[in-house]
Order: C-alpha cells, then structure tokens, then sequence
C-alpha cells in the first residue's frame, strides 16, 4: 500500500474545545493495519486540539512546525523532528505556537480513532 497525503480527506476536528485543528487518517483497518491507525493533524496558527485524556496511549512525531505539548500539565516545547508517547490516561493538549502551520503524526490503537 502505497498513498499520497494530498489525495486523502482532510476533517475539521469540530470538538468545542479544539481550535483550527484538522486531521487526515493515513493508514488504518481499511488499509491492512488491524490494529492501529496512523494520522496527520494540521493545526493552523494560534490553533490547538482539544485538552483531554483517554484510556490508549499515542506515539506522535512532529512534521513541521513549532508546538506545545501538553502532557498530565507539564508544557513541552515540540518543533519539526521531534517525538512524543503520550500514556494512556494522562491528560494532553497539541497548541500551534509558532507562525505557520503545525504538523504531526499520531498513532493511536484502532479504539483511540473516531
């Protein structure tokens, strides 16, 4: 399997509590990996995604862009190359702070995708 990021779907994330976030899934079920689900998250300047927690752990990797991350209230600054596993219930939050589009990847558990 073989794609192209610019050919897929991009969904607003539209939850309350996330601004100017969107994701793009990659790869999951539908494409052969049973049991995860790897997707990109665009979030635009001043954007950020929803401050939550959740009973699956992630792995993310950072595309482009500067960010905070959020990790059980701990601020950690993220910028293109970097990497992060987030633990299972443990309260997070993606924020763009830098000046142009913030980029990461996130792997999740099939159960962690909506």
């Amino acid at each position: 399997m073989v794609g192209n990021i610019k050919q897929l779907e991009s969904k607003v994330i539209t939850s309350p509590e996330a601004k100017d976030a969107s994701i793009q899934v990659l790869v999951s079920p539908n494409e052969g990996w049973d049991s995860h689900v790897m997707r990109v998250l665009e979030v635009k300047q001043e954007g950020y995604t929803p401050k939550h927690s959740h009973p699956w752990p992630h792995i993310n990797y950072i595309i482009e862009g500067e960010g905070e991350l959020m990790i059980d209230g701990e601020i950690n600054k993220v910028n293109a190359g970097s990497y992060a596993y987030v633990p299972s219930d443990t309260l997070h939050q993606f924020r763009n702070v830098g000046k142009g589009v913030f980029k990461f990847i996130c792997i999740v558990p099939k159960e962690g995708h909506k």
